[in-house]
């Protein structure tokens, strides 16, 4: 280790090193000692893990806990108009996401059928017909657009809408209200009243589904008289918002990188074979899902540090995925590498629960993108971009482009 890098106070946010790559204060610290203390803007002396041969321990060590109830999480980059937390916060029923096994494995287990390999490749066809019908409905529109709002954006929410069962005709409610939750700097009574009007929604959507149960997956889970109403409220929160925000955030900033990589560009578009490649190194490249938290349960060595009981630790999965030790060449984009191994969908039990749905809602998109719209330009300057860096996952808030006529 060395002690020429000074120890972090509060996690660094901004992208420094442009809009894809990890902060540079992050890459130096990685390089430098990738298990590092940090210390957070309430005073918390905790960790902050960026190496990949780290975070994959960590995360698949269960003495780092998920659960929010067990000590104080403290946040590590400011947050204006959010009191200091001084207490843990109560574990709300179904989100599993921030459950430890037992209580994890139990309702995890309920969900694995509906997400198997095999069932999503029976979505595969339904899913590239729901893509044709959004791109069909793009085409029809004078450029400049928006790409978030005409594309990235409805693909994943009708596709999560209609396995879930929730009427696409509400989106446009739980859509702002997801937004809201996950700015970072909003007040806490805003992230409240963001999840009070989507846990209200749910709630009616589920107890509705549990006395006409229909043919999509809630409806699945309320037929299990196993799983009470507000469990199955917590995981349709978190299904609904997982499912759409990711993958929107994915398609809109992957077609951002490709733009900005035209050599990268033309290679995808004569030879669509290197898509499911394309769409692994997109993913280990954008890590759109950065900052977790884990909770030490006892004093624990990772890394050649000890981590002490009680102690928050930071993981950035942007900064273990561009480690230099796992990924030759790692800030850049090479959709011919074999980025198999990324830790973009997390590791352990809590590896994301939809990421073969997700690669297919990407190479769906990203394919038909490219075979519809062979002139597709950003409409903007790159530097002008609006960058989604106040919010709990990376992405664009907008993306203009354009295209020729043709």
């Amino acid at each position: 280790m060395t002690e020429t890098v000074p120890v972090p106070h509060g996690l660094p946010m901004e992208r420094t090193a442009g809009p894809f790559d990890p902060p540079r204060e992050i890459t130096l610290l990685r390089e430098a000692r990738p298990v590092s203390p940090l210390v957070f803007p309430d005073g918390h002396e905790g960790w902050l893990v960026t190496g990949y041969d780290a975070v994959r321990q960590l995360m698949a060590d269960t003495r780092f806990s998920s659960r929010q109830d067990i000590g104080v999480i403290h946040v590590p980059y400011e947050t204006p108009g959010m009191p200091v937390q001084t207490e843990p916060s109560p574990q709300l029923p179904g989100l599993f996401v921030s459950m430890d096994p037992p209580d994890h494995t139990r309702l995890r287990r309920k969900l694995t059928g509906a997400f198997t390999v095999r069932r999503m490749k029976q979505l595969e066809d339904h899913i590239a017909e729901i893509t044709e019908q959004r791109l069909d409905e793009l085409a029809r529109l004078t450029p400049p657009v928006d790409l978030v709002q005409e594309f990235a954006l409805p693909v994943p929410s009708l596709v999560i809408c209609e396995l879930l069962g929730v009427p696409y005709a509400d989106r446009a409610n739980f859509q702002a209200n997801s937004a809201q939750f996950l700015v970072r700097d909003q007040t806490l009574d805003e992230k409240m009243a963001a999840f009070g009007a989507m846990h209200g929604y749910l709630t009616d959507l589920v107890t509705r589904k549990r006395a006409e149960p229909g043919e999509d997956i809630l409806s699945d889970l309320a037929r299990d008289d196993d799983v009470s109403i507000e469990e199955l409220t917590g995981i349709a929160f978190l299904l609904l918002l997982a499912g759409h925000e990711t993958t929107a955030n994915m398609l809109a900033l992957g077609t951002f990188a490709l733009l900005e990589h035209p050599e990268q560009l033309a290679e995808l578009r004569a030879d669509l074979e290197l898509m499911p490649d394309a769409v692994e190194e997109l993913m280990r490249y954008l890590s759109v899902a950065d900052i977790f938290y884990r909770y030490a349960t006892d004093d624990i060595e990772l890394g050649g540090e000890v981590i002490a009981k009680g102690s928050t630790v930071v993981v950035s999965l942007l900064a273990a995925n561009h480690d230099p030790k796992r990924f030759d060449d790692p800030d850049t984009l090479d959709l011919h590498r074999k980025a198999r191994g990324h830790l973009s969908f997390g590791h352990g039990v809590h590896q994301c629960l939809g990421q073969q749905l997700a690669r297919i809602e990407m190479r769906a998109g990203f394919a038909g993108l490219l075979r519809r719209f062979p002139t597709l330009a950003l409409a903007i300057p790159a530097a002008e971009v609006k960058l989604r860096t106040d919010m709990n996952i990376y992405g664009v808030h907008e993306l203009p482009v354009t295209w020729t006529e043709g």
